[in-house]
């Protein structure tokens, strides 16, 4: 399956996603210039600290980027409607087209996407059906990058063994350049752990689950979908480690298939 672009001209969007990408540009390059590098160079960290470090940070800009530029669900201007569906289509009256149920109208792009859970002006995007398991690997990749940098600042300030080899820059502009970070880094962890929390919990809550899908489950397995079928739906495979790779692309699954079953 093809991996489906989207990009939205909105100027307020372009200010938002560049400031987010500005954060984690700062981070990328001051917290190893700082921090990671020279304490590795003089022995007093581990090869595997600063690989993991730089992991976070591909995976973070990795999953901002392909949550602002996938296809969220937007819907064609003249879609396929089975028969036996028919009743869960409904007509918009904003953009005169048919759309499924628990689709919405965005003002913003223009159009209709499936499922539309919000628009996130910091990702210049809708998070719909298509891309909402990618801001999902976002909020949780930018907690990680945040936790990461505001440890690795506690630590120079207070665990790590001090440094004999300082130039000039660091010397100068370590203190202001440290707080600069620990304070994005407090922002960037609290706003996203209060977001990531939401959606979970929007993702595992039966009221946000199909009605239909859910009776079509609770009749032929005769229990309730637990949180691991919530999340696969969501991210379109039911392999657990795909879950966390942003560069792949989300297959639909059916509720009629049983969550044990293989891919």
């Amino acid at each position: 399956m093809k991996l489906r672009l989207h990009f939205v001209v909105d100027p307020m969007g372009w200010l938002c996603i560049s400031v987010v990408f500005g954060i984690w540009l700062y981070n990328t390059f001051f917290v190893p210039k700082l921090v990671l590098h020279p304490h590795y160079d003089e022995g007093h960290i581990p090869w595997a600290l600063v690989v993991c470090y730089y992991l976070a940070s591909a995976l973070c800009v990795m999953a901002l980027l392909r949550a602002s530029t996938a296809d969220p669900g937007r819907l064609p201007v003249d879609p396929h409607i089975p028969h036996s569906e028919r009743e869960q289509w409904e007509l918009c009256n904003k953009c005169n087209l048919m759309r499924p149920k628990r689709s919405h109208h965005c003002s913003r792009c223009g159009h209709c996407v499936r499922r539309m859970d919000h628009h996130c002006p910091w990702i210049n995007n809708c998070v719909g059906e298509d891309n909402h398991w990618l801001f999902l690997q976002l909020c949780f990749y930018t907690q990680v990058l945040s936790l990461f940098t505001l440890v690795l600042d506690f630590c120079q300030y207070y665990y790590f063994q001090p440094l004999t080899r300082l130039d000039q820059f660091t010397t100068r502009h370590e203190l202001a350049l440290l707080r600069v970070s620990a304070l994005m880094g407090v922002v960037m962890f609290g706003g996203m752990s209060s977001l990531f929390y939401s959606q979970m919990a929007g993702v595992l809550s039966v009221s946000t689950l199909r009605t239909l899908n859910c009776c079509i489950f609770l009749l032929r397995y005769g229990t309730k979908r637990t949180w691991q079928w919530a999340l696969a739906e969501v991210c379109g495979t039911r392999w657990k480690l795909l879950w966390l790779l942003p560069l792949r692309s989300r297959q639909p699954l059916h509720a009629g298939h049983h969550y044990r079953s293989h891919v």
